[in-house]
């Protein structure tokens, strides 16, 4: 419970606005890394990404967040190609409150509809990582972005394993967690 505690803490800390670093700051590794990690709207949607994949279990354990990853370097790869895509930031923000409702209501739309819902979302946040590249090297950026993406999907995937196997009442701490990521969603594009 203590890292659920600490989870939440780290989420609490990091603001939507934090995500998007000034282009000279965006040529390495490291800001690649830092760039999902610095907004609340980023870490919720990845982890509850991989909260989902845990709830839904057996292939979906990595083909969702695979979906995620693949969608959010397409759409990486269409921002730098100046493709235009509309709505990056309230879809990145939907993301979060509409993958959140999914965890929260315990919907299950089968491997491949979960696949596209999150591939459809991923593919904002991998144009508003593109979008943030500045001068940067685009394959040391985005390989910065996808370790921690990586990274909080695990971290979501761990958490579920731990409270469907660890809690009786796992499925209700991981709908209320679905819930909260809903509503600090919300609060995010209304606050």
């Amino acid at each position: 419970m203590k890292r659920i505690a600490s989870l939440l803490l780290l989420v609490a800390m990091a603001s939507p606005a934090a995500a998007h670093l000034p282009s000279g700051d965006s040529g390495s590794l490291t800001a690649g890394l830092l760039h999902p990690l610095l907004g609340a709207d980023h870490v919720l949607a990845m982890l509850i990404v991989g909260l989902w994949a845990s709830r839904l279990g057996n292939r979906a354990l990595w083909a969702v967040p695979a979906a995620f990853m693949g969608a959010m370097l397409a759409g990486f790869g269409l921002a730098l190609l100046g493709m235009p895509l509309p709505g990056v930031e309230p879809m990145i923000l939907a993301s979060t409150v509409v993958l959140g409702l999914v965890v929260a209501l315990a919907l299950r739309l089968g491997l491949w509809g979960s696949a596209l819902l999150v591939g459809f979302f991923a593919l904002f946040h991998g144009h508003a990582h593109g979008a943030e590249l500045g001068e940067a090297a685009a394959l040391r950026f985005a390989g910065g972005f996808a370790f921690a993406t990586l990274s909080l999907h695990l971290l979501g995937v761990a958490a579920g394993q731990a409270l469907f196997r660890s809690f009786p009442r796992g499925d209700l701490i991981a709908r209320g967690l679905g819930g909260m990521a809903a509503l600090a969603g919300a609060a995010l594009a209304f606050g």
